[in-house]
């Protein structure tokens, strides 16, 4: 049930968006104006043209020369290129992370050092 209630929404959507283009196309010939597209579609003229700026730019999108066919398959020699890389990158990453815990152990060694040192200090003049 509720896949016939979604669709019955998504055709009225389309409904709704079909009643839009037709209203947006007899304005845009000069059919109609922009008030009376706007008034036809129960909406202010800004939301309107707001629509109309959409819907022009989804016409010129969906007009674009295109590739026909499938999207092209990746050869042999691209898929080993791009496994390389993923291997340089994986190395320089693992570089990275053992340069970092080096620094981390190194800071932690210096805190500790520091630690000691200042304690002496503190034992040397109590005596």
């Amino acid at each position: 049930m509720e896949e016939s209630g979604g669709r019955r929404t998504r055709d009225k959507e389309q409904e709704l968006a079909r009643e839009r283009a037709l209203v947006i196309l007899r304005v845009r010939s000069g059919a109609m104006t922009a008030k009376q597209g706007a008034q036809a579609l129960g909406v202010s003229r800004k939301t309107y043209y707001q629509w109309e700026e959409r819907a022009l730019k989804a016409m010129a999108l969906a007009l674009e020369n295109r590739v026909a066919g499938r999207p092209c398959v990746s050869t042999d020699e691209e898929k080993e290129t791009l496994r390389q890389r993923i291997r340089e990158l994986e190395k320089k990453l693992d570089l990275a992370e053992k340069a970092l815990e080096v620094k981390e152990l190194l800071a932690a060694y210096e805190e500790f050092r520091d630690r000691g040192t200042k304690k002496n200090r503190r034992i040397g003049k109590k005596r």
